[in-house]
């Protein structure tokens, strides 16, 4: 019963993520935010499944590098958009200028 728990948590979680990258879309720290949500519920789904089978832990700690990863990419695109553009609103961007 208490994995039934885990696992309706964690698609809460993940859904949840979902909606906030479906309704935040004007913002790009916003969308990122919501995207590493979607990744720790994605690690935790990860995580839970693993450990349901008895496999070792080696795979998610891959799968947590690669995600850290994304998200500094991340943040270095973001820094970088606010220093050209002055703020992250997809509003003020032009495709001409990119």
């Amino acid at each position: 019963m208490l994995v039934f728990m885990n696992w309706g948590f964690v698609i809460i979680l993940f859904f949840s993520g979902v909606w906030v990258f479906s309704s935040k879309r004007k913002h790009l720290l916003m969308t990122l935010l919501s995207l590493e949500f979607m990744v720790l519920a994605l690690f935790m789904f990860l995580f839970i499944y693993l450990n349901m089978f008895l496999y070792e832990s080696y795979f998610s700690m891959v799968f947590l590098t690669f995600s850290v990863c994304e998200g500094a990419l991340g943040l270095a695109i973001l820094v970088s958009i606010i220093r050209t553009h002055g703020n992250d609103c997809f509003q003020s961007f032009s495709v001409l200028q990119c």
